[in-house]
């Protein structure tokens, strides 16, 4: 009997958001913010979306699509302005198809209006949603975002101060979440207790730039300066820079899945590099889960650092054998069914030529649904591969992630319902292994307790509603 394919998304967790803002007089900031976004873009594909203020006037572009696809030569020549803010989108709460769910999101404050850009996922948005629109608030969107940016507008108007209306908001807000807000004449950052999602601040020359990753500052030419604090809110401004501890930090609980596979290799988190620390996991992989082979390939992009340090641990040659089309990203054009059938090989195309005869080392970040790794090594095969040993840089994925990844249900997890053989059985492989958890922490140089690994071990550094299990969709009105 044919296994059943657990679920069609990709074998990946889903992608997280990229943030950008600066605070830049003298700069071409909408020229910029382009660039950081388009450092961002493997963090969202869905949409992006860009507003700019010149201290009087706030403008905005979004729409659905990739950052070159949103934005032309034309539209940052209309935004202008010295400060701003940037989003690229996967969506964890809300549609992916709908306008008004792209960000960022405006709401006016008295005669003032201010954007908010985020990363993440509130776990009691429902909770907070409902008690707004018992106040009389309307909501034009299905996004936790949009909640956020109308808690601020409703405390800042108590409050008589932004920062003020910021800290009343952060207080209630429970969950994940790393934020640029900006009105006409600043930005403000903030991120929440737990430190779930990045948040970096960087330099140039004399203005500031917050972003999710350094390798969006790099692009721009900024000089990376530190990672915002759990509970941290900062203010860039003509003052300079303003910050302080809005809520009391509960400690570091960083995604592990930035290290495993959502950073880009050339940012830098806990004074590490990604491509190093992805190495370094390699490298312990080879140690733990050795097997005679004939080459070591990697899955691109996230498996091929590991790969090259699987490698050089092991002794095995390290070879080029999944080619990878970069250009596809999220399309909005549906495949035919012939192209259906193809699936897999619209993104990695085995290389005939380097795997025939050989047999191979896979190594990949995860394995989350299992019908992508399935399908890749049916093709490996298929090119002439003799066997095929995955070797899998991170632990099984057992428990749903409800911080900013599409990972909702236990359901669609393969290793939650089936032991490592019955993955492998399924999969297709001639052996499959695992990283273990500490070994996966020590590549890193952090402690086991400076990362959130509920997505490994279900220990869940905010506790998560019933609400909230229902899924990313509970705010989308039911149809008539």
């Amino acid at each position: 009997m044919e296994p059943r394919i657990l679920d069609q998304r990709p074998d990946r967790p889903e992608e997280a958001c990229g943030v950008f803002g600066i605070y830049a007089p003298g700069e071409e900031v909408s020229r910029l913010i382009y660039f950081g976004l388009h450092a961002l873009q493997h963090r969202g594909q869905e949409s992006a979306g860009i507003a700019v203020a010149d201290g009087h006037t706030m403008t905005l572009r979004k729409e659905l699509g990739l950052v070159p696809q949103v934005f032309k030569e034309s539209d940052l020549g209309t935004l202008d302005g010295f400060v701003g803010i940037g989003h690229t989108r996967y969506s964890t709460t809300g549609s992916s198809t709908s306008w008004e769910n792209a960000q960022p999101m405006l709401s006016s404050i008295g005669s003032n209006t201010i954007a908010l850009a985020h990363n993440g996922n509130l776990v009691n948005t429902v909770e907070l949603r409902d008690s707004m629109r018992a106040s009389g608030v309307r909501f034009r969107s299905t996004t936790d975002s949009e909640v956020m940016v109308s808690l601020v507008d409703h405390f800042t108007q108590q409050h008589g101060s932004i920062r003020g209306g910021i800290r009343e908001a952060m207080r209630l807000m429970r969950g994940a979440y790393s934020v640029v807000m900006m009105t006409e004449e600043a930005v403000y950052a903030f991120r929440d207790p737990n430190g779930v999602r990045p948040l970096a601040l960087g330099r140039l020359g004399e203005n500031w730039i917050v972003a999710s990753e350094t390798c969006a500052l790099d692009i721009v030419g900024a000089e990376f300066v530190r990672d915002l604090g759990p509970g941290e809110l900062v203010k860039l401004s003509a003052a300079g820079l303003e910050s302080e501890q809005a809520v009391p930090a509960e400690g570091k609980s960083l995604c592990m899945f930035e290290f495993v596979y959502f950073a880009r290799p050339d940012s830098q988190m806990y004074d590490c590099t990604l491509h190093e620390a992805r190495q370094r996991m390699g490298a312990a992989m080879a140690r733990s889960a050795p097997v005679e082979a004939d080459l070591v390939i990697g899955v691109p992009d996230s498996g091929t650092p590991a790969a090259i340090g699987y490698a050089r641990e092991s002794g095995i040659p390290f070879g080029e054998g999944l080619a990878k089309n970069r250009y596809v990203g999220r399309t909005f054009i549906s495949p035919s069914e012939t192209l259906r059938q193809q699936g897999i090989r619209l993104k990695l195309n085995p290389m005939r030529h380097a795997l025939q005869g050989r047999r191979l080392v896979v190594v990949d970040d995860s394995i989350v649904r299992g019908n992508t790794t399935r399908k890749l090594i049916a093709l490996l095969r298929e090119a002439g591969a003799l066997a095929v040993h995955m070797r899998i840089t991170s632990p099984p994925v057992r428990w749903p992630c409800f911080y900013g990844i599409d990972t909702d249900t236990q359901q669609q997890l393969i290793a939650s319902a089936k032991t490592v053989e019955e993955v492998r059985q399924f999969i297709g492989a001639d052996s499959l292994a695992y990283l273990s958890i500490d070994d996966m922490v020590t590549a890193t140089g952090g402690r086991r307790e400076d990362y959130c690994l509920a997505c490994f071990n279900g220990d869940y550094p905010v506790e998560i509603p019933e609400s909230v299990r229902a899924g990313k969709m509970a705010l989308e009105e039911p149809s008539a």
